[in-house]
């Protein structure tokens, strides 16, 4: 039982709640790091200063008031005349800050007044209550006015009552309240100074991660510049040279593809100029056939490796794409219908989109009597999803992944009225992950199968 319940409240990670409170960007978590320690310093040293030196404060300025009205109160207590209370009265009201007056024979009426207004006013008259209390054993009622920041000690003598007006700053010092205004002022100054510094170390990193967004999809980065730590700089000269490396693969690839195609197309012209000169014969036409099945191999190798080209990326109406793909399909006979297709403005490169679209729908078409496309705004995500439906046989679940693999047909045979040569759906795939998108396969609400495309806008 014990373990099921420290599993529900761990994780490898840690404490479940405390994670999914955690902010999710570098420069919140940053700010958290810098904010937290001065938070707790902050609650810490006022917990500190307000338990120990505020209270202790407190007590002693009450400590010294009350004792002294125990002692005016002793000396009227003593002398009640008018011309002793007069001179106690002038003397603690220029050195004592303290206004008493004597109703001689008076009875005090103790009726409970209720001083609590703010929270250190509240403690302020009760500190001063406690200290009267250990100071004389005498009937005392206690009022403090706080918006006039004035107290009042009336006490009951033996011949008469005593009264004592007090400003509240007898006990009360403003220097706590200075300190803690100061506390605060600097760490926010502090803080916000942090959080200037933080962006601009945070900024390197969200403008590499920009770049690299860019360049998955497919768009130039030059206008990126290492800068910021250290780390960042080697991370951005990273990223460079792997962009340098993946831009000569390509090139290299498309060069050499492009060459062994040129080669190649020698010998066969040639060959194809002597199977003329032989005349008709099913032996010839066996050849023509063969070397007519071979350029066409030859043109798919090269697209496969030719990818998008040099083409640029360019403002694109993705309705306007998905109705010229449409119009082409019908015009080769094909089953076509076009449904739901928003008006929808991305960046594309509309030679290669155009291209893997045409060959989605081609390869539907071989197996399918109907074939539908689809797109649509998927705006909870930010992104475009494509659809082409058909309603032919399908495939195997377990062959899903496969058939993205160059070269790869469900029917293993090389007969060219079962399919081509395998690079149909790479070269689709290959098109879409150069956008920054993805593509799968699943079963169609039509009975055949689906193709669902995700791009980023």
């Amino acid at each position: 039982m014990r373990i099921q319940i420290l599993r529900q409240i761990f994780d490898r990670d840690g404490i479940i709640p405390i994670k999914r409170l955690l902010p999710k960007t570098l420069f919140a978590r940053s700010l958290l790091i810098l904010v937290m320690p001065v938070l707790l310093i902050q609650l810490i040293t006022t917990f500190v200063f307000f338990d120990r030196h505020w209270n202790r404060m407190t007590s002693r300025l009450a400590f010294a008031v009350s004792g002294e009205i125990a002692t005016i109160a002793l000396q009227i207590e003593n002398d009640p005349s008018p011309e002793n209370v007069r001179n106690i009265s002038s003397y603690t009201a220029s050195s004592l800050d303290l206004l008493i007056g004597f109703d001689k024979g008076a009875i005090l009426e103790i009726d409970p007044v209720d001083n609590k207004g703010a929270v250190w006013g509240s403690m302020v008259a009760e500190t001063l209550d406690n200290e009267i209390r250990n100071h004389m054993d005498r009937p005392f009622l206690l009022d403090a006015d706080f918006e006039e920041k004035w107290m009042e000690v009336t006490i009951q003598l033996e011949n008469g009552v005593l009264s004592v007006s007090l400003p509240q700053r007898r006990l009360f010092s403003s220097s706590s309240y200075i300190f803690l205004i100061w506390m605060i002022v600097v760490s926010i100054i502090l803080l916000a100074i942090a959080v200037l510094f933080m962006r601009n170390q945070i900024r390197p990193i969200r403008r590499l991660a920009i770049a690299a967004e860019r360049f998955g999809k497919g768009r130039d980065v030059h206008a990126y510049k290492l800068e910021g730590a250290s780390e960042v700089r080697q991370a951005g000269q990273a990223f460079l040279d792997m962009r340098k490396r993946i831009q000569r693969q390509i090139t290299q690839r498309t060069e050499m593809l492009a060459g062994v195609s040129h080669d190649l197309r020698t010998p066969l012209t040639r060959m194809k100029l002597q199977l003329a000169m032989l005349g008709d014969s099913p032996d010839v036409d066996a050849m023509k056939n063969d070397l007519s099945e071979m350029e066409r191999m030859i043109e798919g190798y090269l697209e496969f490796v030719r990818g998008e080209g040099g083409e640029q990326v360019s403002m694109v109406n993705l309705a306007d794409l998905l109705q010229k793909v449409a119009v082409s399909s019908k015009r080769q006979g094909r089953d076509l219908t076009l449904a739901g297709s928003e008006d929808i403005n991305m960046m594309l490169r509309p030679m290669a989109f155009e291209r893997c679209l045409t060959n989605l729908v081609n390869n539907a078409g071989k197996y399918a009597d109907h074939v539908w496309i689809a797109a649509r705004n998927i705006e909870d995500g930010g992104k475009i999803e494509i659809t082409v439906d058909d309603n032919g046989p399908g495939i195997p679940e377990d062959k899903y992944e496969d058939v993205f693999k160059p070269f790869y047909r469900v029917d293993s045979s090389r007969n060219v009225a079962t399919g081509g040569v395998g690079l149909g759906l790479p070269i689709a795939m290959d098109i879409v992950h150069s956008h920054g998108g993805k593509i799968w396969l699943e079963k169609s609400g039509q009975g055949g199968l689906r193709v669902t495309i995700h791009l980023p806008v």
